[in-house]
C-alpha cells in the first residue's frame, strides 16, 4: 500500500474558487450540435428541438459557461448565416472539419438554448477570414438595446431584448499552421487588438479573450504569447490556453501524470503574462482561460481529409472524435480538473471540449438514448461541490516513475472550504496503478471534522482499466460509496483503491 500525507490550513488559501472553471464547449463539429443538443425529430425534443434528455444530463454535470460556436469552425464562419428564418440560410462549406453545415442551428437557437441549460455563453469571434468590421456588428446585433439597423435586425428575427453576451474569444488558435487565416503572432496581436477596440466601442462591458498557444510543444510557445500581450495587454483580458492529452502506446503512468504538464502550462503563461506586465508598466493582471482541455485519442481518419471528401462528398454532421472515455481516462480527467482548481488564482475560466458526442463527457444516440461517460462524474462533482476557498495543499506522497515526467506522487489531490456552510470538499486521486493508497490529512485550523458523504470512482469488479460505458452498456463506470473515509478532530484519513478518483465532503467547524 503506498501512502500520502496531505497538510491543508485554513489561513493559507489560494483564493475564491472560479465558477467559471466548470466550463464546457459546443462547436460545430461532428455531432455536438446536430443530434447533439440539437434534434427536432427526437423523441425527447421541445418545440425549439432542444433535446431534454441531454439538457437534463448537462443540469447534472454543472457546466457554467459553454463556448460556441468553435474551434477551428470559426476560423471560416460567417455569423449572419446562422440568424434569421432557417429556409433562408445559407448551406456552406466548412473547411475545418471538412462537412457541410446546414446552419439549421445558430446564434439565437444557441442563445436559447443557454437560457434553458442556465449556462453563460462564451462567443468566439471569426479572426480568421474576416476582422474588425464583422467583430463590431456582431457585437452590436447581439447586445445593443435596439434603435439601430442590427440591433433591430435580432429583433426582426425573434429577439426583442439583448443577448447581453460579455464573455468574447478573439478568434482560436490563430498560431496553427491548420488554422483558416493562420497568422504570425504580430499579425494576430495587431488585428486583436483592433477587433477588441472596435467591440469595446459598441460594448464597453465585454470580457475579452485573447488566443495563446494552441498547446505548450508549439515551437512558437512563450514567444506568441509575449508577441500577443505586447500588442493587446491593455485591451483583453484572459490569454487562452489549450491542452489534450492521451496514452500513448500503452504508457499508462505517463497519461495519468498528464495533470504536471498542465501545471507546467498555466505557470509558463502567467510568468510570460506577468512578464509582459512588468516590461509595459502596466497595472492590471491578466488571468487565463483554459478554454479547450480533454483527454482526446488523436487517430488519424477520426476526421474527413480532403481526399476523403473527394470520394464520398461533403457530409453533414457525420461521426467524428466519439472518442468512448474509460476508467483511467476519468482519473486523468480528475487530476487535470485538481491543476485547473489549484492554480484558480489565475486560471478564472475553463472549457472541457466539447459538451456532447465529440470528445465528450454526455452521449447521445439519434432518435436514442443519451448518458453519461466516465469522465462525466469527475466533473459533475467538483462543479457541484467545490465552493468558497480553494485551499493550498501540501502534498508529501509516495512517487512512481513514468517515462515522461519522471518521479510523480501516486496521490494527487484539490480542496476547498465554504466558511459559510462549514464545509469542506476533497477532490483525491491515486494515480497507483496495482496499490491502494491510504492517505492522512492533517486539517490546521479546523476542528470537529465529520464525513458527509464520500463517493469512489474505480475499475469495476470482474473488470479492467479500460472498462467504458456506452449505448449498450450505459452504467457500467460510476460513483460508488467510499466507506473507507474517516474523520476526527483535525484529521481525516481515506483509504484509496487503485487507479481511482474520489470524492470526500466534511463538514468542520474553526477553532
Amino acid at each position: 500500500m503506498s501512502r500520502a500525507r496531505i497538510t491543508i490550513d485554513r489561513s493559507f488559501t489560494v483564493g475564491e474558487v472560479p465558477q467559471r472553471i466548470f466550463g464546457s464547449f459546443v462547436e460545430h463539429m461532428g455531432r455536438c450540435v446536430y443530434t447533439g443538443i440539437y434534434e427536432p425529430d427526437h423523441p425527447d425534443a421541445d418545440a425549439s428541438g432542444f433535446r431534454q434528455d441531454v439538457l437534463k444530463l448537462v443540469n447534472e454535470l454543472g457546466a457554467t459557461v459553454v463556448r460556441y460556436p468553435g474551434g477551428n469552425f470559426v476560423s471560416g464562419y460567417n455569423w449572419e448565416d446562422g440568424v434569421g428564418p432557417v429556409e433562408n440560410r445559407p448551406r456552406r462549406l466548412d473547411g475545418a472539419w471538412h462537412t457541410l453545415e446546414t446552419n439549421a442551428f445558430g446564434l439565437h437557437e444557441f442563445v436559447n438554448w443557454s437560457r434553458q441549460a442556465g449556462v453563460e455563453v462564451m462567443e468566439a469571434i471569426n479572426l480568421g477570414t474576416r476582422g474588425v468590421d464583422a467583430a463590431r456588428e456582431l457585437v452590436e446585433y447581439a447586445n445593443h438595446p435596439g434603435g439601430t439597423y442590427l440591433s433591430d435586425l435580432r429583433k426582426k428575427n425573434g429577439s426583442a431584448e439583448p443577448f447581453d453576451i460579455k464573455l468574447w474569444c478573439l478568434g482560436n488558435e490563430m498560431d496553427g499552421p491548420w488554422q483558416i487565416g493562420h497568422k504570425t503572432a504580430d499579425e494576430y496581436g495587431r488585428l486583436a487588438q483592433e477587433a477588441a477596440k472596435a467591440m469595446r466601442y459598441v460594448d464597453p462591458s465585454l470580457e475579452l479573450v485573447a488566443c495563446g498557444s494552441s498547446n505548450s510543444q508549439m515551437a512558437t510557445f512563450g514567444d506568441w504569447e509575449q508577441t500577443v500581450l505586447t500588442h493587446t495587454y491593455e485591451e483583453v483580458d484572459y490569454i487562452s490556453l489549450h491542452a489534450y492529452y492521451q496514452e500513448h502506446d500503452g504508457d499508462a503512468g505517463s497519461f495519468l501524470a498528464s495533470a504536471r504538464d498542465m501545471d507546467h502550462f498555466i505557470e509558463s503563461v502567467v510568468a510570460t503574462a506577468d512578464a509582459v506586465r512588468a516590461k509595459g508598466k502596466h497595472k492590471k493582471r491578466i488571468n487565463l482561460s483554459f478554454d479547450e482541455w480533454n483527454v482526446w485519442y488523436t487517430r488519424h481518419g477520426d476526421v474527413d481529409s480532403p481526399d476523403e471528401v473527394g470520394k464520398h462528398g461533403w457530409r453533414e454532421h457525420p461521426r467524428v472524435i466519439e472518442d468512448e472515455y474509460n476508467v483511467t481516462d476519468a482519473v486523468v480527467v480528475g487530476t487535470l480538473l485538481n491543476s485547473l482548481l489549484r492554480h484558480g488564482d489565475r486560471v478564472k475560466i475553463a472549457n472541457q471540449a466539447q459538451l456532447v458526442n465529440v470528445i465528450a463527457p454526455i452521449m447521445s444516440e439519434e432518435n436514442g438514448p443519451a448518458w453519461r461517460q466516465s469522465i462525466f462524474w469527475p466533473f459533475a462533482r467538483m462543479a457541484a461541490l467545490a465552493r468558497g476557498q480553494i485551499l493550498h495543499t501540501r502534498v508529501e506522497s509516495d512517487k512512481y516513475e513514468n517515462a515522461r515526467y519522471g518521479d510523480t506522487d501516486l496521490v494527487d489531490v484539490s480542496s476547498t472550504w465554504d466558511e459559510e456552510t462549514g464545509r469542506m470538499a476533497f477532490f483525491l486521486a491515486n494515480r497507483g496503478l496495482e496499490e491502494a493508497a491510504d492517505i492522512e490529512v492533517a486539517l490546521r485550523g479546523f476542528d470537529n471534522a465529520r464525513v458527509l458523504s464520500a463517493e469512489v470512482l474505480q475499475i469495476p469488479e470482474g473488470k479492467d482499466r479500460f472498462t467504458t460505458n456506452n449505448l449498450q452498456h450505459r452504467e457500467r463506470v460510476g460513483l460508488v460509496p467510499l466507506h473507507d473515509a474517516k474523520a476526527a478532530a483535525g484529521e481525516l484519513r481515506v483509504s484509496l483503491p487503485a487507479l481511482s478518483w474520489a470524492v470526500v465532503e466534511v463538514e468542520v467547524s474553526t477553532n
